[in-house]
């Protein structure tokens, strides 16, 4: 009944991920925005195809629900998800609107919600406010027990900070990451400083980091731009790594002193540069807060790895690894591990003299996207090259820390790391060991899916990608995508990275079990799927295209020929090409499966005639055995009567003989002893029959006895009587003894 049940609930699960993937393009709320886009850019002024000043990033998820930011009303939508598997039609409709109390007076491009999913950032590049969310009650738990509208306290954060300062940008905003506190948010602004801000007092600032020298800031150009911004040396992007103690060389701890945790915080310069400093709340250390670097990237490039750097994630994960973006595509995996003495470590920029070591980065790999699709040239022309760059926001994936996902405005890339579990088994092993080494070196590299292409021809206006949220279904991960014109787009995101499965108890070892040699075996070879996995693996995709919103701004018949042409070579190359070999590997595989199975079936029929002969041979040692042991009793019954008979001819007693000598002498001594106690015992009897009979005459008055004196006095001789007569009976048995 349980097996029955769990195969019908597999299809529902289906049925209803299925459907609540085909409706939420067609909700209200996504109907409701997407008009609203078509009517701003047909409005005269209207900036369309404009780039904007932050990657959009207008959509986040909690739970089953999501959330949308509609910028003309300055609200939230919340619609839920659950409710649109149900199959209902009303659900189209459903939805709550968190409105703000204190609207945003600037543009907002993205949106954060904090550790403690109770807060909501509100960014933008002139300011930033944070919205609390309701509280939830009711049935479904919904917002304020189901309320459409709803009014939201919402707190502007540095406002007079921002108000005074109009030549001031905000470029990125993140939640520090402690839940144990209360909310605090940190700001990177436009003059190389970082402030942490509390909400409980938003408009002073808790911490502030200067990440520029001030003479640097005395130089400015026109309109109050620093000099450094020109060549590249401000901040654009930071991004927290996991708790972690911090190394003594830096705190300046000596001893045995308490290690102090703090939050790593690695800051991307736009040169490609890569700071460090660490972040506390709980600790007041003099050097937590001060900045270290840049930190020395390995092995050395003349162009530092690139020069437009946009964007740094840090996946959770020990050691830290960093991914950092550039606005041409590329990325970068670093590893984060401890510097060594021959490092070039004291830089020019840093500014912590006292420091002897920080950490480096190792570049593992190196990955470029394609963000705009390379078509096939025409005949006799030479391939173009797309000179097309873009911002790239990054952003983790929130089931596998092994995985993220990059938007941009040509479309959506994920990205899955297949060797972590390779790199922790390598910093784990001894320093001998060398198979993890090469293990490390041959794994494949990082997967790359291109989900969404945006801008699938040059002549097209890319469509940006204005939100952008992966939904942990029962079935797997699913995108939702949110384009500049409110298309929303939902996928299932099928890639070949998956989180670990948390062990099973019977899969626990067992330290007394012993193994297979056959699972060892097995376990020690690179297993088939693997290698056929790697036989299919892709390095090029066909995404999924966004079509043309109107007729009139159709590609013309040449390009959207070359893009078929396109289109048709990847699969031909990908998919078919590598099918075909998977395809040839299999059948050998089967080929010598089948073979392998020959022999085994013929070795199984000779080891079956083997164990054949071996019983029957078992069956006649078993028989000869046991007659042997039958003569061999017999034979030793025979020798112990002839050692019996040749031992009582000797002429000589033997050691059995004298004992038993020497215990009848014993016992004869024992007997005259017992004698003379018999002896003894007869005179006192006799001397007691006198003193009875001196007693019973005449001369001496009688003496009168009760009855029940004389009958204790009876009882005491007859008891004395019968011990005389059995110690009599025991001396007449050991002189008979002794006689015989």
């Amino acid at each position: 009944m349980a097996a029955a049940a769990v195969a019908a609930a597999a299809p529902a699960a289906a049925g209803l991920g299925e459907y609540w993937r085909k409706e939420l393009p067609n909700h209200a709320v996504i109907c409701r925005l997407r008009d609203q886009a078509a009517e701003a850019e047909s409005a005269p002024g209207s900036k369309r195809g404009a780039r904007p000043a932050l990657p959009w990033d207008l959509m986040f998820g909690l739970g089953s629900e999501l959330f949308l930011w509609d910028g003309e009303r300055s609200a939230f939508y919340a619609l839920s998800l659950r409710s649109l598997g149900g199959g209902e039609q009303e659900s189209l409709g459903r939805y709550q609107t968190l409105l703000c109390i204190n609207p945003p007076f600037f543009e907002v491009y993205q949106t954060s919600l904090s550790p403690t999913q109770q807060y909501v950032a509100l960014i933008g590049t002139k300011g930033l406010a944070v919205l609390e969310l309701p509280k939830r009650w009711g049935k479904n738990s919904e917002f304020e027990g189901g309320r459409a509208t709803i009014n939201c306290s919402t707190i502007p954060i540095a406002e007079r900070f921002f108000t005074s300062s109009t030549s001031l940008t905000l470029k990125h905003a993140a939640w520090y990451p402690g839940e144990m506190l209360e909310p605090h948010i940190v700001l990177l602004t436009s003059d190389n400083t970082i402030r942490i801000y509390s909400l409980n007092s938003p408009q002073t600032a808790v911490q502030v980091i200067t990440l520029s020298n001030t003479d640097e800031e005395t130089l400015r150009l026109n309109k109050g731009r620093a000099y450094t911004a020109l060549i590249g040396e401000t901040a654009v992007a930071f991004d927290f790594g996991p708790l972690a103690a911090i190394p003594k060389n830096i705190t300046g701890q000596r001893g045995k002193a308490e290690e102090v945790l703090a939050y790593p915080l690695y800051i991307l310069y736009e040169n490609g540069e890569t700071f460090l400093t660490y972040l506390s709340l709980l600790h007041s250390t003099r050097n937590l807060g001060k900045l270290l670097g840049p930190l020395p990237m390995h092995p050395a490039a003349e162009d530092n790895y690139g020069y437009d750097a946009c964007a740094v994630l840090c996946l959770p994960c020990i050691p830290n690894i960093l991914v950092i973006a550039t606005d041409s595509g590329m990325l970068y995996h670093c590893v984060v591990l401890e510097g060594e003495d021959d490092d070039e470590q004291m830089s020019v920029k840093s500014w912590d003299s006292k420091t002897d070591l920080i950490p480096s980065l190792y570049v593992f790999e190196c990955v470029e996207l394609e963000l705009a699709l390379k078509l096939a040239p025409k005949r006799g022309e030479e391939p173009l090259e797309l000179d097309f760059s873009c911002p790239i926001k990054l952003h983790r994936d929130p089931k596998c820390p092994s995985r993220y996902h990059c938007t941009h405005d040509a479309g959506v890339h994920s990205v899955g790391l297949t060797w972590i579990h390779k790199l922790h088994k390598f910093l784990g092993s001894d320093e001998e060991d060398k198979d993890s080494l090469q293990e490390l070196g041959a794994e494949q590299k990082c997967f790359v899916e291109h989900i969404l292409c945006t801008m699938p021809l040059s002549c097209r206006q890319p469509a940006s990608i204005r939100g952008f949220w992966i939904v942990s279904d029962i079935l797997g991960p699913t995108m939702v995508c949110l384009t500049s014109t409110y298309e929303c787009i939902t996928k299932p995101l099928l890639s070949a990275v998956h989180p670990a499965s948390p062990p099973l108890l019977c899969t626990m070892e067992d330290s007394q079990a012993v193994a297979s040699p056959l699972r060892i075996l097995a376990e020690s070879q690179d297993p088939f799927e693997r290698h056929i996995q790697k036989i299919l693996s892709r390095s090029s995709a066909n995404p999924l295209f966004l079509k043309a919103a109107d007729k009139e701004s159709s590609p013309p018949p040449e390009e959207c020929l070359q893009l078929v042409s396109r289109a048709t070579q990847v699969f031909r190359t990908e998919y078919i090409l590598k099918q075909d070999l998977a395809l040839e590997e299999i059948q050998r595989r089967v080929k010598l499966l089948r073979e392998q199975k020959k022999k085994q079936l013929e070795d199984l029929g000779y080891c079956r005639e083997e164990r054949k002969s071996l019983r029957e041979m078992a069956e006649r040692l078993a028989e000869k055995y046991e007659e042997a042991k039958e003569k061999q009793e017999d034979i030793v019954n025979r020798m112990k009567k002839v050692l019996r008979s040749i031992h009582s001819q000797l002429p000589v007693l033997s050691d059995s003989e004298k004992d038993m000598k020497k215990e009848l002498q014993t016992i004869q001594e024992q007997l005259r002893h017992l004698g003379n106690a018999i002896k003894q015992v007869k005179m006192k009897k006799d001397y007691q029959q006198r003193k009875m009979e001196k007693g019973t005459s005449p001369k001496k008055p009688s003496i009168s006895l009760s009855a029940y004196q004389r009958k204790c006095i009876q009882a005491v001789l007859k008891e004395e009587g019968e011990h005389i007569r059995e110690m009599v009976k025991q001396i007449n048995d050991i002189r008979n003894h002794v006689n015989f």
